[in-house]
């Protein structure tokens, strides 16, 4: 894989403007394969003739690209590792629009596909933190080219579908989301299956928690702690940072076999499971549950609203939500010793 150097993002920040991404996922292909189809809306900048540059990707099969409604040459279709060329570009706007097949994955990168042993009920999900939206849809994949996203997912009967925004299921069966504010291409979030979820509604905007069926007696005993943890970092960051929250919901998704332990997608947080307690634990341990919530939650401003121009600064994007996590929590929840959970478990990794 070709990875995406500094140099290289710089320069190409300079060339690009992206404004909107129009993104269709199929789900109902197996259980190996989805389709994915996108449109690409971005301006090149400049004054000189024609100008190179290249889009990411990671196909299972490349079937179609056209650029400004003209196929491109078959020739020029072949990949170079992940990214496909994009030549003699004109300054001024663009529509490139890419037909694939993607895979899905059983590791937590990209789609992650889980079929869950005690009712053979399947989920999805997507992960793409660092780079790998790449196996989902292709991008001009870097955090500073920031963009509107609009996604609708056709999924199979039954499911329900998450992500940034709202989802409301259309009258051919499938999903569309609102439309994003601006955001990074690794914050696109997108989770499918036949969740169980707990809603509810705070300062005028819907709130839920989600997991898979089988956990569902296990989620409704904690639901409302979860919640209640949820609304209170809400409010006490509102005070703090006086910026409203940026997004239009915020959703909380409990997912199976993730691979972090959390990841601040904005409007839809998703948590390893293992956070939806199967049996008595210690309020040491709903207390670190409180802490993750916090952390994430503090990302929706730093991070997701205000992000790092390159990923030498993820240092402090994590070290600011870490510190707003653990004092958050003390300041507007039960829990109310986390400074010496912190000094206990986390201050060592400084």
């Amino acid at each position: 894989m070709s990875v995406l150097t500094r140099d290289e993002a710089q320069t190409r920040a300079k060339l690009l403007d992206v404004h909107r991404y129009e993104i269709d996922l199929d789900l109902t292909h197996g259980d190996e394969l989805f389709h994915s189809r996108t449109a690409i809306h971005f301006t090149v900048r400049g004054n000189q003739e024609t100008t190179d540059t290249f889009v990411e990707l990671k196909p299972a099969e490349l079937r179609s690209v056209t650029l400004d409604g003209k196929p491109l040459d078959p020739d020029s279709l072949t990949l170079d590792e992940n990214r496909l060329p994009l030549k003699d570009l004109t300054a001024g706007n663009h529509e490139l629009r890419i037909d694939t097949t993607m895979r899905y994955s059983r590791t937590g990168e990209g789609m992650h596909r889980f079929t869950d042993p005690t009712d053979g009920e399947t989920y999805v999900y997507t992960q793409l933190f660092m780079d790998d939206v790449q196996r989902v849809f292709p991008a001009f994949d870097q955090p500073d080219l920031k963009a509107v996203f609009e996604l609708t997912v056709k999924a199979p009967e039954g499911w329900t579908v998450l992500a940034n925004g709202i989802t409301e299921q259309q009258d051919d069966g499938s999903w569309r989301a609102a439309p994003t504010p601006p955001i990074s291409t690794y914050l696109v979030a997108a989770a499918a299956g036949p969740w169980h979820s707990v809603r509810t509604e705070h300062r005028g905007l819907p709130f839920g928690i989600h997991c898979r069926r089988s956990l569902a007696p296990h989620l409704d005993a904690d639901a409302d702690e979860i919640l209640d943890t949820t609304r209170a970092c809400f409010d006490r960051y509102h005070e703090k940072f006086e910026e409203p929250y940026p997004f239009d919901s915020y959703d909380q998704a409990f997912v199976p076999e993730f691979n972090a332990g959390a990841m601040e997608n904005p409007g839809l947080v998703t948590f390893r499971d293992e956070f939806v307690y199967r049996s008595a634990v210690t309020d040491t341990e709903r207390q670190t549950r409180a802490v993750v919530i916090a952390h994430e939650m503090a990302h929706m401003w730093f991070g997701d609203l205000v992000t790092l121009k390159w990923w030498d600064d993820i240092w402090l994007n994590e070290s600011f939500a870490e510190y707003m996590g653990y004092q958050t929590l003390t300041e507007a929840t039960r829990f109310t010793g986390t400074w010496v959970d912190f000094g206990v478990t986390r201050k060592g990794w400084g």
